[in-house]
């Protein structure tokens, strides 16, 4: 399917949404991943999910190039990237969280690690990992400290908690721009050996980093406006610096909080451990609203392969969105830009490590050093009953589009729906129309032979929650 067509249908779907009223979900999330509720909160909260799913493509082969015939990445299931249909166990994570001293419930603690099957696990060693692990500081008036390993405050897509996304995989810009692979080279070399290859040096980020944290919420009027200022190693999870750089962070939200409208209860669907909705005054952490927000990151990663990109390279990405939640209707919105340091696939759209027909050379995993790309996002979801949700999202990314032969497009229309079996589990469907293409190059050149190849997606995945 053409994208535009895909377009034209969700603007159709989205037109029929807007048309609706009922009761949707918004929240604070820097409130409700880095503070307790003064007064009321547990000494220790143990809480959980396990999110077990299937993913399925036509398993469509590489069309052109130099591995012809072999599988293509795009089109191999997360995280093995072996079959193009899997089982798996996406997630398991277990936290625990509260304020730890009863003597003084401004210290506020996080801790949560991950089990699962992922780009979080697979990589670095071990079969599990610490995702975060934080102190927050309450006793500043204006200016709560959080401290540790934890979300960055950012995107809306990468900032929301994954148990509450409505959506089993990453837009596409959110998955390429912003969750962050680390590499010892560029991939620019020619390797001879699968195991030479440039492969990740560790996790993924998981849209976490270890630092400081300035942050905290006011209100005026009906208006609530959330401010944070962050900095970090810019260097993942579950280590420590690598280049003495240091990761600036900063976000800025504006909420509309609507008269009259009343939050969602304290046993609304899946509703993260923490706040309730008449906590910290009427409207706690969620309600409904409509909020404006802007983002930024900067800093710079270090290469260190000789021979293979070698060097210290800038990394930045901006942002600004808005989210709608009012009655049954939830609406996202998000444009976001980078420059510097931008995650390319692989060699001739090959599974890294893949030797080539001809042999002697194997995929590499690249990265453009000085690249520029874009990235926006629409997001629809309307509550047709209180157990099914519809939702629909259209995402687009320009990659490198300051380097003409190395342009790639991506445009993906995403249709989904979610039953809840109760507010503790769900059921999430998702089937994704995609398209790639290299835009300034011929319909008949390598590069778009092999992305014609892209094949859509179907995904089914079940939550639960304890």
């Amino acid at each position: 399917m053409k994208i535009n067509r895909k377009l034209t249908l969700a603007l159709t779907c989205v037109a029929g949404l807007l048309g609706s009223s009922g009761e949707a979900l918004a929240i604070n999330w820097l409130k409700m991943q880095g503070t307790e509720p003064p007064g009321v909160s547990a000494r220790a909260r143990v809480w959980g999910f396990v999110q077990p799913e299937y993913q399925q493509t036509d398993g469509t082969k590489l069309q052109a190039g130099p591995w012809k015939g072999q599988n293509a990445i795009f089109n191999m299931s997360r995280p093995d990237l072996k079959s193009e249909s899997s089982f798996n166990v996406i997630r398991t994570r277990i936290g625990v969280r509260g304020t730890g001293f009863p003597l003084d419930n401004n210290v506020n603690y996080f801790f949560l690690a991950e089990f699962g099957n992922n780009g979080i696990t697979r990589q670095g060693g071990g079969n599990a990992k610490i995702t975060d692990a934080s102190v927050t500081l309450n006793q500043f008036k204006g200016a709560r400290i959080r401290v540790g390993q934890f979300k960055t405050p950012g995107s809306e897509e990468a900032l929301k908690a994954i148990h509450v996304f409505d959506y089993i995989n990453f837009s596409t810009g959110v998955n390429q721009l912003l969750l962050e692979r680390y590499f010892n080279g560029d991939g620019s070399s020619t390797k001879t050996t699968a195991a030479s290859i440039n492969k990740a040096n560790g996790p993924v980020s998981a849209f976490r980093d270890v630092g400081i944290q300035v942050f905290d919420w006011f209100t005026m009027g009906n208006w609530e406006h959330t401010y944070a200022l962050m900095v970090g190693n810019g260097n993942g999870i579950t280590r420590g610096d690598n280049d003495g750089n240091r990761e600036v962070y900063a976000y800025w939200a504006s909420e509309l909080l609507f008269a009259g409208a009343s939050p969602f209860p304290s046993s609304s669907h899946l509703a993260p451990p923490s706040w309730s909705a008449d906590q910290d005054g009427p409207r706690g952490a969620r309600y409904q609203s409509l909020k404006l927000f802007g983002w930024y990151q900067g800093g710079k990663r270090t290469l260190t392969t000789v021979g293979d990109g070698a060097g210290v390279y800038d990394r930045t990405r901006q942002g600004i969105g808005l989210t709608l939640r009012k009655g049954k209707v939830r609406a996202a919105a998000e444009y976001f830009v980078a420059k510097g340091m931008i995650f390319s696939g692989t060699d001739g759209g090959a599974v890294a490590g893949s030797e080539r027909n001809a042999g002697g050379v194997y995929a590499d995993f690249n990265v453009t050093t000085m690249g520029e790309a874009n990235s926006w996002y629409l997001d629809f979801g309307y509550l047709i009953h209180p157990k099914l949700e519809l939702d629909i999202r259209y995402d687009t990314l320009n990659r490198n589009t300051n380097i003409s032969a190395a342009e790639r497009k991506f445009d993906t229309l995403t249709l989904g729906a979610q039953y809840f079996f109760n507010k503790k589990s769900r059921l999430l469907v998702n089937y994704e129309m995609r398209d790639a293409s290299a835009p300034n190059l011929a319909s008949s050149a390598v590069a778009n032979k092999i992305l014609n190849g892209m094949d859509n997606r179907m995904s089914a995945q079940i939550l639960i929650v304890f």
